[in-house]
């Protein structure tokens, strides 16, 4: 959930400083300077609209490490091995997903310029940071993007207790005539691993229900609980949580469907495919993900259709509210004032982001930024 308030715990950095920093340190590390762009865009992005656990926190663990580790290329040849007229199939080699899913999303509307619908697999790629990113793209051309991935086991399936499915969003975007879109961006599971990577970095326990261990017992131990997910004895709960009760047979079954979408249609890896281990030894990823963009000017006037949808989400914030509650949402809202709040303050940075940052200076060769971290 975006994070739109004060915090007095955190240096805020801004916003251009920090993507300059960023693009140096990966240029440094053999990734392309357009391709640094790209990805220092999607990253950054996300802390824009308050998607902390998936921002400029990960450019170290998820993206530098694994490229010193080579399970990530640095410099990416993404291959179309099958296309039509509307559709096409991506091989990443395992480059940067960022930029392998940039140029998917640009294919799929392309093709929806032309026949009014296009949809990329893609196989052999990597975390490609916030999947409301790509969706975003769509809606800019005044389209509705359709976005998905698999990722690392995660979750268990209901009733069991090994992690067998990743988190496995399923993100859609939409125009309307608001400031700002539609725009729902959201794991299949109740929580994602990069949140309990932002509880663990700020020492907090996480709420009970989110992770079960092999027992089927929750843990709150942000700490042990990545340690845990790492070595298969605990998993993410889906949405709706525990059991059939609170229907957790839905989450689970959209997790399903995002991984079938995701590996099916090109062929690629899924399920226990994806650990990133084998014999021991660190491996790429080789995540699937999929691109939708529908070209709204195919079905009815794009002004229309931002204006139907601007009307259901005002209707639906001006319905009567619970007790003790101020205010309802829309998606996509609390991400427009998290950037509302944000944009003249920047990127909230804790004592343990800066301290990662001081280092990549040193790591990297640009000590010119050294300052900025401290």
């Amino acid at each position: 959930m975006p994070i739109n308030q004060e915090n007095n715990n955190v240096k805020y950095l801004p916003f251009d400083l920090v993507e300059r920093f960023m693009t140096e340190v990966m240029e440094n590390a053999g990734i392309p300077h357009e391709d640094a762009l790209i990805v220092t865009d999607v990253l950054i992005q996300a802390d824009k609209l308050g998607f902390d656990s998936h921002g400029v926190n990960r450019l170290k663990p998820i993206y530098l490490d694994r490229i010193k580790d080579g399970i990530l290329e640095p410099v990416t040849s993404h291959e179309i091995v099958r296309e039509g007229p509307a559709t096409a199939v991506i091989d990443g080699h395992n480059g940067m997903g960022q930029v392998i899913s940039f140029r998917a999303m640009q294919l799929a509307i392309n093709k929806a310029k032309t026949y009014g619908m296009g949809m990329v697999a893609v196989r052999n790629s990597t975390h490609f940071g916030i999947a409301g990113y790509y969706s975003l793209m769509a809606v800019k051309e005044n389209m509705i993007g359709i976005t998905g991935t698999n990722a690392r086991p995660s979750i268990a399936p209901t009733f069991g207790v090994e992690n067998m499915l990743g988190t496995n969003p399923f993100t859609f975007g939409m125009p309307t005539d608001e400031p700002f879109p539609f725009l729902l961006d959201c794991a299949t599971s109740i929580t994602q691993r990069g949140k309990i990577e932002l509880y663990a970095r700020m020492g907090k326990d996480l709420p009970a229900g989110w992770v079960i261990d092999e027992n089927g017992i929750s843990k709150t131990d942000s700490k042990e609980v990545l340690k845990d997910l790492i070595a298969g004895r605990a998993a993410l709960t889906p949405l709706g949580g525990i059991g059939e009760e609170t229907a957790g047979y839905k989450g689970y079954g959209y997790a399903t469907v995002v991984e079938i979408l995701s590996s099916a249609l090109q062929q690629g890896a899924y399920l226990r495919m994806l650990t990133g281990i084998s014999d021991g030894k660190k491996v790429p990823y080789s995540l699937g993900h999929f691109f939708i963009a529908i070209d709204i000017n195919a079905f009815t006037d794009p002004e229309d259709f931002k204006k139907t949808a601007g009307n259901i989400l005002r209707e639906l914030r001006s319905s009567r509210k619970m007790p003790g509650q101020e205010r309802i949402y829309t998606a996509g809202e609390k991400e427009y004032d998290t950037w509302l709040f944000r944009k003249e303050k920047g990127i909230p940075f804790s004592d343990e982001l800066l301290a990662e940052f001081r280092g990549l200076c040193s790591e990297y060769g640009i000590e010119k930024y050294l300052d900025m971290f401290r």
